[in-house]
């Protein structure tokens, strides 16, 4: 049992369910190599994601003396069940002695959407190749991540252990949980990530997708009435910021030709006219934000860890 001094430190961190010997059962098994700085930040971090530590949600791992976290499928999971419209999910591997064959189609509403066309297995099945994961959201066509096996090759060779042990040795499992996370988050907007211990920040202290704007009245300035033209000639000047944006995005996102920018503002940004307005362009910058920051996590070898 613990001493009463523990249990008094561990009721700091209580949430949920979890109970303070649930807490020293966390800090002497999983967070065992954290210092007590450390473990207070992820259990911080737990507390406010709302991730359960004990069944996997959230996992710690020190290297180097820092600390990082990674959520789990099973939190992914949860929380877009908790969104509206959530339907599930389909994820496969993909082996080189399989068949399979995809396209891009188009909805009734002039979106594209990825559709599997032909996928056939049989034994022996060889070594993976790829994968997809599907998730499906009601009132949407199914959001698809397609990957190459080349994408992930690198978490075989982490300098972290435990991370280079699983993904060698249950390869296609931790595959399957990276794609399935990749596509809940797309498609459901979860806006959660995996850390770093030094950024002293959790979970909601900041959110990159949310902008104020300063206004003149906001720094006690009176503001200056404005003529239609100038008015004309900022709005201007803001949907070519917007645009410009738009186009370094595609870049961070690997899309270089016109037919795949095309396709990906088609799937993406919700117009309704025959132009985008700044509003939709603004809507379209903080999708391609998010996704390119679910790219960038995809690239470190920091993403995946044992649930």
């Amino acid at each position: 049992m613990a001493s009463n001094n523990q249990v008094a430190v561990y009721n700091n961190y209580l949430f949920g369910s979890l109970t303070s010997e649930d807490i020293k059962t966390i800090h002497e098994t999983i967070a065992k190599d954290c210092n007590e700085a450390q473990f207070k930040l992820f259990m911080g971090v737990a507390k406010a994601a709302d991730a359960n530590p004990l069944i996997g949600e959230i996992h710690p791992t020190v290297y180097q003396g820092k600390l990082t976290w990674q959520f789990g499928i099973d939190y992914h999971i949860r929380k877009a069940k908790e969104m509206e419209g959530y339907l599930g999910y389909d994820v496969q591997v993909i082996h080189e002695n399989d068949t399979f064959e995809y396209s891009m189609e188009r909805a009734e509403d002039g979106r594209y959407y990825l559709l599997i066309e032909k996928f056939k297995g049989g034994f022996p099945k060889g070594k993976p190749v790829g994968g997809y994961a599907m998730a499906y959201k009601e009132g949407f066509m199914p959001f698809t991540v397609l990957m190459d096996i080349d994408e992930v090759e690198h978490y075989k060779r982490s300098a972290i252990g435990m991370q280079k042990t699983m993904w060698t040795n249950n390869f296609n499992d931790m595959f399957k949980k990276h794609m399935v996370k990749r596509a809940l988050k797309a498609a459901f907007g979860l806006r959660f990530d995996d850390g770093d211990g030094e950024q002293n920040a959790g979970p909601d202290t900041y959110n990159p997708y949310e902008r104020k704007d300063v206004t003149p009245q906001e720094t006690g300035q009176p503001a200056t009435p404005q003529q239609p033209d100038q008015q004309e000639d900022e709005s201007l000047a803001r949907m070519k910021a917007l645009k410009a944006q738009v186009k370094a995005n595609y870049k961070k996102l690997g899309l270089i030709d016109k037919e795949s920018m095309g396709q990906h503002a088609q799937q993406f940004c919700k117009v309704k006219g025959d132009e985008p307005t700044e509003a939709e362009l603004k809507a379209y910058v903080k999708i391609m934000d998010m996704q390119i920051q679910e790219k960038q996590a995809a690239e470190q070898a920091n993403d995946d860890l044992p649930l």
